[in-house]
């Protein structure tokens, strides 16, 4: 063996892997220096995440168009397996690249949206909607990257034609077999740009209550105040009611029941209330009341009102006022709590007798 047919080998694969890391070194200070440039625009330190995709692309490619000058007996023998394996890789890394360059500019129109916003509403908004187009980008990469892949091989093209001239019965077998998985495809969508609902709002679905914490195409994801995870399609937000508390604003009014004696002192309650929401730091100061809203033949049902700036803190105002006004009346005014007799009542001089029944009315 000559020394040519050792050296040509590792000049060829070795260049390619030379050049490639410089030019990604190159590429990677650059934009190190473009964000120390702009601080205002995160997206060029985002794209610096590409790194490795792009080294991989790269060399990948490098390899591709290099690798039959290598003068290797086994390039010579087996020249279709290793194009065709280099040709997978090239594909399969630049489907990689794209994802992560997406990702990286679909984060820093987000974050530049957030930093400048005020509504935290249209916040939560564009949020669901850049990581369902997000994921929606990453899909379309995956398949498109999985189809030319799979078209590299001839065996595939020629059953990929077979499959054409039969377009029309597979798409209606297709359509049937995933209508569920297209409608919740397409719910997520609706989900996304119909303002239905948004990462970060407070809902109630079925009787829980939670915050959305994770939108995608087919799924959606609550996270409970007692930190479960409930995990439903998203085609159920857009067939079946459920309260969104977060819509029209955060600001929310709570109330608070309370089922008492009739003897109960209600302007000393109202006296109280105020006192017991002027010591809570979550109140915000907007409105509140307490009315007498029914009454039972034992018990009368006064009903406490109050304001918070969102959810969290109305549950924690509702939580408060209602401990401690039944702390207080317990020491207070314990006899304003309800009673049940268990004892007849004693009988005074107004009272018939079973004599005065008998005898029925004089004259």
């Amino acid at each position: 063996m000559s020394p040519e047919d050792v050296l040509r080998p590792i000049a060829v694969i070795g260049g390619a892997i030379v050049v490639t890391l410089i030019l990604v070194h190159l590429a990677d200070r650059t934009l190190r220096r473009i964000d120390a440039a702009h601080p205002e625009t995160p997206l060029w330190g985002l794209l610096r995440r590409c790194r490795i995709p792009a080294q991989v692309v790269l060399g990948a490619a490098l390899l591709r168009g290099a690798y039959d000058q290598t003068g290797l007996a086994v390039v010579a023998e087996h020249g279709m397996g290793i194009a065709q394996a280099l040709t997978l890789v090239l594909i399969a890394a630049t489907a990689w690249l794209l994802i992560k360059a997406a990702a990286a500019i679909v984060e820093s129109a987000y974050t530049r949206y957030a930093a400048g916003a005020r509504d935290q509403a249209r916040v939560r908004r564009v949020r669901t909607q850049v990581t369902l187009i997000q994921r929606v980008v990453t899909a379309t990469v995956v398949i498109v990257a999985a189809a030319a892949m799979l078209l590299t091989f001839p065996e595939m093209r020629a059953f990929g034609a077979s499959m054409l001239a039969s377009a029309g019965l597979l798409g209606i077998v297709a359509g049937i077999a995933a209508q569920s998985t297209l409608g919740n495809l397409f719910a997520g969508l609706q989900i996304a740009f119909g303002d239905m609902v948004r990462i970060g709002d407070t809902v109630v679905v079925d009787g829980q209550w939670g915050t959305v914490e994770e939108i995608t195409l087919t799924f959606l994801t609550v996270r409970t105040w007692d930190e479960r995870r409930i995990t439903m399609p998203v085609s159920y937000f857009t067939g079946k009611p459920f309260e969104n508390w977060s819509r029209g604003g955060a600001q929310m009014t709570g109330t608070v029941l309370f089922h008492l004696d009739h003897s109960a002192p209600v302007e000393k309650m109202r006296q109280r209330l105020l006192e017991i929401l002027q010591e809570c730091e979550d109140w915000d100061g907007r409105s509140w009341s307490l009315v007498v809203t029914d009454t039972t033949p034992s018990t009368m049902v006064v009903r406490a009102l109050a304001t918070a700036r969102d959810a969290d803190s109305i549950w924690a105002v509702r939580c408060q006022v209602r401990e401690r006004m039944i702390e207080w009346l317990r020491t207070e005014h314990a006899y304003a709590l309800p009673r049940i007799a268990t004892a007849p009542a004693p009988l005074g001089d107004h009272t018939l007798t079973r004599g005065d029944k008998d005898a029925g009315p004089a004259g």
